[in-house]
């Protein structure tokens, strides 16, 4: 968790705060004096973030609004389970915008946050992986609404208090203590040494005709560069696939090639194989066979395609910085899979050469 998130952690928190100064009147008074007091707390709120920040803060009075109608009818019916189920009410929306977010091409997380703390700026490819920390948080706060639902009904008081109060600070900071030891374990550049990385251009024969940046390549059709496929298969005919990593740009979470890379500048096509299968699957040692080579464009690139097949009967262990999950396939469970989305197009372009040369 960067300090800007935390900042913006910071200014969503207030409006959380009357439904615990809520729960701990009601613990020691009544539920009548608890509705009094988190009222008068949140319109306390209101003014102090006014003449402080010279806002209206919306959150803190949804908030307190919802207290007053359900803690109302909860009073006015002898029935708690109407105020029970305030919080749950409340996580439900917050994960509609967190869940139209991370699944949307609209981050309104984001627009919020630029509104009311407009020194935020997301650096360049930021936004991708802040969209795939929003899609855990989406299940997980999913999961913990239910959770309070089930203890409205089915549980004590006491358990309902902290289920829906002090469980989710136990759950946010398990959550952020998760992702930075997560980061802890990525292998860092050192300052100052991290490069470009350069790539061959060539002509379609495979004849370099030039160099460029591989941001440079990724800018759209017309420089062709080369990359290198290999499709791993075992003594059985089935075919070894990839599943992208969620922090890939292109063609995130489809399951593609067992190996797939760029080509360095300087590197032979042997070599760059070589070492893309070192990287994802380390495996090295292996005997690859030339398949096909072809030509691949996309509104982001345009490719010279080396592909090749091995023979590996093992199961690969995978880069899990890289890919998100790998595993061999029968050809039949492919061809039940084929434009449905689950496999990149580049996979699905090269699938029936790939039978023919394993004799499928």
């Amino acid at each position: 968790m960067d300090t800007k998130q935390l900042n913006l952690f910071k200014k969503l928190l207030p409006g959380l705060l009357p439904i615990f100064v809520f729960i701990l009147v009601d613990e020691f008074w009544s539920t009548e004096a608890g509705l009094v007091v988190a009222v008068i707390f949140g319109i306390g709120q209101l003014a102090w973030v006014f003449i402080r920040e010279k806002r209206f803060d919306r959150f803190v009075f949804f908030d307190t609004a919802l207290l007053v109608a359900l803690g109302g009818i909860s009073i006015a019916l002898n029935d708690e389970i109407f105020f029970k189920l305030k919080p749950a009410l409340i996580n439900l929306i917050f994960c509609g915008v967190l869940g139209f977010s991370a699944f949307s091409s609209k981050n309104l997380l984001m627009i919020y946050s630029q509104r009311y703390m407009g020194d935020i700026k997301m650096p360049e490819g930021a936004e991708k992986s802040m969209q795939k920390t929003m899609k855990i948080l989406f299940w997980m706060m999913l999961a913990y609404t239910l959770l309070i639902v089930f203890s409205a009904f089915y549980m004590s008081k006491e358990a309902w208090a902290f289920i829906s109060g002090g469980l989710l600070y136990v759950l946010f900071g398990l959550f952020f203590a998760w992702q930075y030891l997560s980061a802890k374990r990525k292998p860092r550049v050192a300052p100052g040494t991290q490069e470009e990385e350069w790539v061959p251009l060539v002509d379609e024969k495979g004849i370099i005709t030039g160099k460029a940046t591989r941001t440079a390549v990724h800018r759209g059709p017309g420089l062709l560069h080369p990359v290198v496929h290999l499709h791993i298969f075992n003594s059985k005919g089935e075919i070894y696939l990839q599943k992208r990593s969620m922090n890939k740009d292109t063609q995130a979470g489809k399951w593609d090639t067992s190996v797939g890379g760029h080509v360095n500048l300087g590197e032979t096509i042997e070599q760059a194989l070589a070492r893309e299968t070192a990287e994802e699957l380390n495996i090295t040692g292996f005997h690859p066979a030339p398949l096909i080579q072809y030509k691949w464009e996309t509104e982001i690139e345009s490719e010279l395609v080396f592909s090749f097949t091995a023979l590996y009967n093992a199961n690969p262990v995978f880069n899990k910085y890289e890919i998100e999950e790998g595993r061999f396939w029968t050809a039949l469970e492919i061809r039940k899979n084929l434009g449905k989305g689950v496999f990149t197009p580049n996979f699905e372009n090269e699938f029936p050469v790939v039978l023919k040369a394993i004799g499928r």
